[in-house]
């Protein structure tokens, strides 16, 4: 199992996780988890993938999430240009050389604003799943039923066992500014066409949040190849709703960057 413990980021504490190999042996897979996400909730999805790469895998819980640090409310529209832009620092501190990031959902985008923008020269190749590039009617409509789920059902006390005292940061700092009316604008394609790096797109066919429209665009507008797989009977995570399907599409992924 990954061993816990934190990473210490401009004097931000945040929680961390390592599974596989040290980034001084192997390239590193880095885990960026989704808008309510953390590290415990991947799961072993990080382990397994690493067992059939060879590669590292560092998890981590972005500020406001899981154990890390707290983060002020609200948060901005460009909460995710934010994270991009403080990711290499987070890569500094635990040593990551060379990587391939998997993202899920937020951390998708983020994933991809960060491969778009500046990357360091150890980007090896993105792994995506359920990303966003824009807003759609159909992901904000089901983002608004899980603010009246969160108030009436038990999501809030699931939930508290893996964000503990930042529960409601967590949710608020997602489903709040994913609400907030400027957010309806919000687009990050203009960061595709500088991505060179391979990419790999997850999505899945029941997704809630999302529709198939996301891929088309990242397929048309991205600089670099990109591979599309559809999941059937999977909504918006595929590492816990199609495990095996997924661990073997990011492996056989992986494993063609290795031999490049």
């Amino acid at each position: 199992m990954l061993e816990p413990g934190f990473l210490q980021v401009e004097g931000v504490r945040l929680e961390a996780r390592w599974a596989g190999p040290p980034p001084e042996e192997a390239p590193t897979l880095v885990f960026l988890h989704e808008g309510l996400g953390s590290t415990s909730l991947w799961r072993d999805f990080p382990d397994r993938l690493a067992r059939e790469t060879g590669w590292g895998a560092l998890v981590y819980s972005r500020a406001g999430y899981g154990k890390s640090d707290p983060v002020p409310l609200p948060r901005p529209v460009r909460f995710m240009h934010d994270e991009a832009a403080f990711l290499p620092k987070v890569l500094a501190a635990a040593g990551v050389r060379d990587c391939v990031l998997v993202g899920h959902s937020d951390g998708a985008s983020i994933s991809l604003i960060y491969a778009g923008s500046e990357p360091a020269p150890g980007l090896r190749g993105v792994i995506l799943e359920a990303p966003h590039v824009f807003t759609e009617p159909h992901g904000l409509a089901s983002i608004a039923r899980m603010k009246e789920i969160y108030r009436d059902t038990d999501l809030r006390d699931r939930l508290a066992r893996h964000h503990g005292d930042n529960v409601d940061v967590a949710f608020r700092g997602w489903n709040d500014v994913w609400l907030d009316p400027d957010f309806a604008a919000w687009n990050i394609e203009e960061h595709l066409p500088a991505i060179r790096v391979p990419v790999l797109i997850l999505q899945g066919e029941d997704d809630e949040y999302g529709t198939w429209a996301q891929v088309e665009a990242i397929e048309r507008r991205s600089g670099g190849p990109v591979q599309s797989i559809a999941i059937s009977k999977c909504g918006h995570s595929p590492h816990r709703e199609q495990p095996e399907t997924t661990l073997r599409a990011m492996a056989d992924f992986v494993v063609r960057l290795s031999q490049e």
